[in-house]
């Protein structure tokens, strides 16, 4: 934590401080998913409450139900299932990242999406807090204005073995030290640009999370395509464990 970039150092402390987040092993939300991107990967999702877990210190995510309604799916780098109610196994594969079609419009199979899911929600349950631990790289990038606020950048390099949308990703966050802003290509979807926005925080044992999320993909000269919202996500009865 020492050698910290002073952004970070600033953004943990106004959210909850890491060595409060360091208490726990994980966390649990229920999210409410939406946007454009799963009907045209051919993975349509029906927004119904689901329970995402996400442990802190390992890539490791459940969420529950996935499919039908007494499946579960369990991610993790190297390893993804899908498991149905009575513990049967459904579906499951190794090197989810190596079988999923990264073209724009290839279609996902339950596995693909079940991949996807879950470093996405690790990734956005673990930030900003995970830059604390070792092996995260970072550097000041320039400032953005968005909505009459100037917005502090840092790119982040995030670890070889971490898995997540790509390695560099950049995190630009308001005045107050809350994230704001998450932009990133996603590698497993044609190397897309995105800009994630993070709003409507709320205390959870003292550390500060997200309730709404909203992805837009943006056009080749990086502003926003606000006709393509890939992705929503409503999160709510966060649980910290």
């Amino acid at each position: 934590m020492s050698d910290l970039h002073p952004l970070l150092k600033e953004a943990m402390e106004a959210h909850g401080g890491y060595d409060r987040w360091r208490n726990f092993t994980g966390i649990a939300s229920t999210i409410r998913t939406g946007g454009k991107l799963w009907e045209l990967k051919g993975a349509p999702l029906i927004p119904v409450p689901r329970r995402a877990t996400s442990e802190f210190r390992r890539q490791w995510t459940r969420v529950a139900p996935f499919g039908e309604p007494d499946w579960t799916m369990t991610w993790t780098p190297a390893h993804v299932e899908i498991l149905a109610g009575d513990g049967s196994l459904v579906a499951e594969r190794d090197d989810g990242r190596g079988a999923i079609d990264r073209s724009f419009h290839g279609q996902w199979d339950p596995l693909d999406l079940a991949y996807f899911n879950g470093y996405a929600m690790w990734t956005y349950h673990a930030t900003p807090f995970i830059f604390g631990e070792p092996g995260y790289e970072a550097r000041t990038v320039a400032p953005i204005e968005e909505e009459g606020e100037t917005l502090s950048g840092v790119e982040v390099r995030f670890p070889e073995d971490v898995i997540s949308h790509t390695r560099e990703q950049r995190f630009y966050f308001g005045s107050n030290g809350l994230l704001r802003r998450h932009d990133y290509t996603v590698d497993v979807w044609a190397d897309t640009p995105a800009a994630h926005f993070i709003t409507e925080y709320v205390d959870v044992d003292g550390l500060k999370y997200p309730t709404r999320r909203s992805v837009f993909t943006l056009k080749p000269d990086g502003t926003l395509d606000r006709d393509f919202n890939a992705v929503t996500i409503e999160l709510s009865e966060y649980a910290l464990f």
